[in-house]
């Protein structure tokens, strides 16, 4: 765990602002990670909070657990946008900002005089400005609002998740918000990084459903080559095997075997090198024409070992394969551990930076802040008088 001081802090954004104006996850997942490297990143939320502050139980000092997830080192202002106050507020925020980030529905940005090409970008020329929505602006979907669990379903991910003989399923996590945060990022770099050679901001729109289709590999090139529909097909590979969950004697234990070598070290492994010779065997297109009958022999000649003892001397012998943990083994793992994928600041847990940079790594500076918890420290720096704070206080346009 890579703790550090603001003073300290020297990560590959430092001297990046960023004004998040975004909520829920995928926007705050992207925030977020800009933080941990370093950038100055300032979450307005409106007076009610995000609405994730209330998406639990657990939560921890009233504060829902999914909230605390996301939004580590940055500093929260409660705001008002809907007030012309308050957006003569953010107004002030952007005049040295780099980077605004939003999730608004398309069209929001504009009604308050804030759209990016007609009143941001001559005014602030130099802002890069990531807008994330569920379809975009146009287009035969284009508007309507977007959520992880929605796009899952319609973007196709849920008809191929599942077991071949069930209904398409939810994945277990909220993987289009996640994977949009982490495009949302890709994109403001890549903004940031031209601005280097030009001078000149831009806009870089992402959306939910994008997203969703992008993740649909190798299921849509799949398609695109068979023009067939893909299945559900369980834990196994749809292009390879053997690549799926298999029982061992104690719990299971997952191979995801890439090609003939790493097939013949499993064999000979579990004492069975004649079956990599088999004709039903020999390759991968004959294995994926003989599921079944390679699961059955597999599943045999597993359960007569203890899976974590197995999956350690299968990985150590080059065979792909790892136990089927849970999350609480997961965080107790030493590896994980190892890999400094666990923080805390004071009673704040959360979940480590996976970027892993040489000169200048993550740090962890801050727990989530409390609703509108440094709006008084903000304002101040904007040069805000106490008089002025204390009116718009009164006035239900800011909350600290």
């Amino acid at each position: 765990m890579n703790c550090a001081t603001a003073a300290s802090v020297t990560g590959a954004l430092q001297g990046i602002k960023v004004v998040d104006l975004s909520r829920v996850l995928g926007g705050p997942y992207c925030t977020q990670a800009l933080a941990d490297h370093g950038a100055q990143v300032i979450k307005l939320e409106p007076p009610a909070g995000d609405e994730t502050r209330g998406w639990g139980p657990p939560f921890v000092d009233g504060t829902a657990s999914y909230f605390l997830g996301a939004n580590r080192n940055k500093q929260g202002i409660a705001l008002d946008l809907s007030s012309e106050a308050g957006r003569a507020i953010l107004w002030r925020l952007l005049e040295d900002a780099d980077v605004l980030i939003e999730n608004f529905k398309p069209g929001t940005l504009a009604r308050w005089r804030m759209d990016y090409q007609r009143d941001l970008r001559p005014r602030l020329p130099r802002l890069i400005h990531c807008a994330i929505t569920g379809f975009g602006a146009d287009g035969p979907l284009g508007g309507l609002p977007g959520y992880d669990a929605v796009i899952q379903a319609m973007a196709g991910l849920m008809s191929v998740n599942g077991e071949r003989d069930g209904g398409a399923l939810r994945i277990g996590l909220p993987i289009v918000d996640m994977v949009t945060g982490l495009n949302a990022m890709a994109g403001i770099l890549l903004a940031l990084a031209e601005r280097e050679r030009s001078g000149q901001g831009q806009s870089v729109d992402v959306t939910l459903y994008d997203c969703g289709v992008s993740l649909l590999h190798p299921h849509l090139p799949n398609y695109f080559g068979s023009g067939r529909t893909p299945q559900r097909s369980g834990n196994a590979h749809p292009n390879i095997a053997p690549y799926d969950s298999y029982r061992c004697a104690d719990a299971p234990i997952f191979l995801a075997i890439g090609n003939d070598r790493q097939f013949a070290k499993l064999c000979d492994h579990l004492g069975a090198p004649e079956l990599a010779c088999e004709p039903r065997f020999l390759d991968n297109r004959s294995r994926c024409a003989h599921r079944a009958e390679l699961k059955a022999a597999l599943e045999s000649l597993l359960s007569r070992h203890a899976c974590e003892p197995l999956a350690h001397a299968l990985m150590a012998a080059g065979v792909p394969c790892g136990p089927v943990r849970t999350v609480d083994a997961v965080a107790r793992h030493a590896h994980t551990a190892h890999r400094d994928m666990v923080v805390e600041i004071g009673a704040y847990r959360g979940t480590g930076s996976p970027i892993k940079l040489s000169r200048t790594p993550a740090t962890y500076r801050s727990a989530p802040p409390a609703l509108g918890g440094d709006t008084r420290a903000v304002l101040d720096a904007l040069g805000i008088d106490a008089s002025t704070q204390q009116r718009l206080r009164e006035a239900g346009v800011l909350k600290d």
